[in-house]
């Protein structure tokens, strides 16, 4: 049996995660269609979770943490009258309580009042760690840990539709936001309890789901979907470098410009060439680099 070249791949590749599937497995799947060397993704989702998921290859693995930090959209479907242990489908029914009656007005103004800063305590079946452990190790024995509740920010907010026991609605909401329980605090305040039977993720930072494809279809044409690594970052600065002040910024040095519009920026080479992001510090009014980028001689 012929053992499996592994190659330099850079890039980015906008997934539709299917339901079921845990995120990291689907990055090994995709990571064995392109024989990727190195290769990570932006953000898990959960396994009953569908949506966009990217994975980047390569250098674009430098760039996650970029989007880990930015904000996401998600369209969510509530189940009223029903609580889980995990907040979703897959968990174990954990209460039940009456629900009372709804009206798009009603809703929309509990839906209203988490737009803003919501101080949110994390699930305990999430992969956040206590004592070095992920705290879903701890829900499954049975112990309950205690979570200090930590701030979030609600962006926006809708309503898509309702019925008797169920509400689906869509949110666009900073990193760390546990949709899960965004959820349940919504059933809450309605007086009554719930758990998501559906969420799908729709966009991370500049990226939407209008640009991914399911794994089955990026397989049959892998170069086809291979997306460059400067995708995620079109909402920054670009600046065109000259030859000299290429080489300043690639060998650590930093540049006397005008104050981007930016404080992150895209650097480009005098050839065109994405190779980096810069930052601006403040203190010093000097625009120097933050992440670089190892590309291959084209």
């Amino acid at each position: 049996m012929t053992k499996k070249q592994w190659q330099r791949v850079d890039g980015i590749v906008l997934i539709d995660k299917p339901e079921g599937m845990t995120s990291n497995d689907l990055l090994q799947k995709v990571r064995r269609i392109y024989q990727a060397k190195k290769a990570g993704h932006t953000g898990a989702l959960d396994p009953f979770a569908t949506g966009l998921l990217p994975i980047c290859f390569g250098e674009a693995t430098k760039i996650s943490g970029l989007l880990l930090d930015s904000d996401k959209r998600y369209q969510a479907t509530l189940k009223l009258g029903v609580a889980t242990d995990t907040g979703d489908k897959d968990g174990e029914v954990a209460q039940q309580a009456s629900i009372p009656e709804l009206s798009q007005e009603k809703i929309e103004g509990v839906l209203n009042s988490f737009i803003g800063e919501v101080a949110q305590v994390p699930p305990m079946y999430s992969a956040l760690k206590h004592k070095g452990k992920p705290l879903y190790e701890y829900a499954r024995q049975g112990i309950e840990i205690e979570r200090p509740a930590r701030n979030i920010r609600v962006l926006e907010i809708k309503l898509l539709g309702f019925e008797s026991d169920e509400i689906r609605f869509e949110v666009f909401c900073s990193k760390g936001t546990y949709v899960r329980t965004l959820g349940e605090d919504i059933a809450k305040v309605l007086g009554t309890v719930g758990h998501l039977t559906a969420l799908r993720r729709l966009q991370t930072g500049s990226l939407t789901a209008d640009d991914m494809h399911t794994m089955e279809v990026v397989s049959q044409n892998p170069d086809d979907y291979l997306q460059a690594l400067d995708l995620p970052l079109e909402h920054l600065q670009a600046m065109h470098l000259n030859e000299l002040d290429t080489q300043t910024i690639q060998h650590g040095g930093k540049l006397a410009v005008e104050k981007p519009q930016t404080d992150l920026v895209r650097f480009y080479d005098d050839k065109e060439r994405f190779f980096g992001v810069g930052e601006w510090q403040f203190e010093k009014n000097l625009l120097k680099p933050k992440r670089l980028f190892n590309l291959a001689d084209d």
